[in-house]
């Protein structure tokens, strides 16, 4: 059981997460901004692009709740819910989950219905790349697992 819950918490953290990651990456670069010559205009560059990385954003943020359920039956069944790498993973994985829901897609949502000088965009930016370090840091915890009661 412990080898098909760790194989699907892997699985799904490198099909649901990983494509979350790379999508919020790329979308300032492909929303739309306003440039002001002349009056504030509207620059496309790749609407198509940016409402599929949008939804993929969306979607696979979804998915991706099925990693910390799977990671969580699977240190139920190890009997390390209370080992405090597991905890910390835990809250920083919540943090995560809580910054993709409230922020970086909200805020992709109104780059695409009402673009702006570009600001959003550098704050979605920002957000991004700590959305991206709290995984990095679940990841190299659950490598390296600090204060584990097994090898």
């Amino acid at each position: 059981m412990e080898s098909l819950l760790l194989s699907a918490h892997v699985v799904a953290g490198i099909l649901f997460v990983g494509p979350v990651a790379v999508a919020t990456s790329l979308f300032p670069r492909y929303a739309p901004v306003t440039v002001a010559v002349g009056g504030p205009q509207r620059v496309e560059r790749s609407m198509d692009t940016a409402r599929a990385l949008h939804r993929i954003t969306r979607v696979y943020g979804l998915l991706a709740i099925a990693v910390p359920v799977v990671g969580l039956l699977l240190a139920s069944v190890q009997g390390r819910t209370t080992e405090v790498w597991v905890v910390v993973a835990m809250v920083l994985t919540a943090v995560a989950g809580g910054l993709l829901a409230l922020q970086l897609a909200p805020l992709q949502g109104e780059a695409l219905t009402a673009p702006d000088d570009g600001a959003r965009l550098r704050r979605l930016g920002m957000l991004t790349g700590l959305f991206n370090a709290l995984w990095v840091v679940v990841v190299v915890l659950m490598i390296v697992r600090p204060g584990s009661s097994y090898a």
